[in-house]
């Protein structure tokens, strides 16, 4: 580190190659370089992407900003904000829905639920997600939202708050209807948001099948049974929308996103999605490179109580890159201005820490803060370094 704290990028770097060195140091230079990375498979759709969670970084993508019918992805977007209105104590899985005549009259795939019954929240989550009840669906748009046009406001402010810009829902199953549309990009957007903030439903999307009013109730993501490392997320299919598939995969702590929009059949949605996560883990791999809340830099702060703060990123930062190229990586830190004073409240923004690969590009950056709150220090303290800071 230098006199301020922040950290030296060829230090860095030098420490990635020795690491490396350690692991093979007889091995030819040429073999640690990165190996060739081949143009995405063939994908027999009308858009798709391939994204990784944990870095943001979209590895493949053909149309993925063209507007599509989303058909039963839509679901994704009620889950959401039904998950919200979990998490913020307005719903309990516990709660009894009563089924109205216009959710059991919704057309399309059912989950065979009965008019004017009683139906807990957590057997509509999975009506909706395992066996893409459109009845179901409805019912839990009503719960939340008083009525589906209602419901659908809320899914659209929450999709705008989410970033995703290519989406407008007007109803909650996914139903084609004049002004109902979403991207792929945009379902990549929602599917990683899912994963993020609501770790606790997430299960829901890797059942397999459920069971309810003795009626065996299957999940139509065939990758579930084919591949154990994917977990989720959800099928779509409607004569204009074509096969749809959003899926993700956790393989050796890298997590990867697929979505395919207008396959031409069920098969092809699979083989596409299955094609796309290969192909991820195949040719990349993604590296933690901070942990969240690790301290990176101890800069000196005049006039303060503690004569030093605690400085790290606020959540994990990741990249990802092609595989072997992981010793081209450097890191460096900057604060935004120096020198620092004292009172620096938890959480205050002081620069930044970005991450380059062998070229030089930045593939990666987060906000540097305090960990703590920095107090002032005492009426001698900041007249001592206010004399220093004069001289300096």
């Amino acid at each position: 580190m230098n006199r301020s704290g922040i950290r030296n990028p060829l230090v860095t770097s030098l420490a990635l190659a020795l690491l490396v060195a350690a692991a093979g140091a007889c091995a030819p230079a040429a073999a640690l370089a990165a190996a060739p990375i081949p143009a995405p498979p063939a994908i027999n759709a009308r858009s798709w992407i391939l994204v990784d969670h944990f870095s943001g970084r979209v590895l493949a993508a053909n149309h993925a900003d063209a507007r599509e019918e989303p058909a039963s992805l839509t679901k994704l977007m009620t889950a959401y904000v039904v998950f919200k209105a979990l998490s913020e104590g307005r719903l309990r899985l516990s709660d009894e829905v009563t089924v109205s005549a216009h959710a059991w009259r919704t057309g399309g795939s059912r989950s065979f639920i009965q008019v004017g019954s009683q139906v807990p929240v957590d057997i509509l989550l999975k009506g909706m997600i395992v066996q893409s009840g459109n009845d179901a669906t409805v019912a839990l748009a009503e719960k939340v939202g008083g009525t589906e046009e209602a419901f659908a406001q809320m899914m659209n402010e929450y999709a705008q708050r989410l970033g995703m810009k290519s989406s407008h829902f007007v109803n909650s199953d996914g139903l084609p209807a004049p002004g109902h549309y979403t991207s792929a990009r945009d379902m990549a957007t929602l599917a990683s948001a899912l994963l993020r903030e609501f770790p606790q439903y997430y299960a829901l999307f890797g059942l397999r099948e459920f069971q309810w009013n003795n009626i065996r109730q299957g999940n139509r993501n065939t990758l579930l049974g084919k591949d154990p490392s994917v977990d989720g997320l959800k099928t779509g299919h409607t004569d204009e929308a074509g096969y749809c598939l959003v899926a993700s995969a956790l393989r050796n702590g890298m997590r990867l996103i697929s979505v395919v929009m207008g396959s031409p059949n069920e098969k092809g949605r699979a083989d596409a999605s299955a094609a796309l996560l290969s192909y991820g883990y195949t040719f990349f791999e993604t590296l933690r490179l901070e942990a969240a809340r690790a301290t990176v830099l101890k800069p000196r702060v005049y006039r303060s109580a503690s004569e030093f703060a605690a400085v790290g990123v606020p959540y994990d930062l990741y990249a990802t890159v092609a595989r072997g190229q992981a010793t081209s990586l450097s890191t460096q830190a900057r604060l935004s201005h120096e020198p620092l004073t004292a009172p620096l409240a938890a959480g205050q923004a002081l620069g930044e820490l970005t991450v380059a690969d062998g070229t030089g590009a930045v593939i990666a950056r987060a906000p540097l803060v305090t960990l703590a709150a920095v107090p002032a220090g005492s009426l001698w303290t900041r007249a001592v370094d206010s004399i220093a800071l004069w001289l300096k």
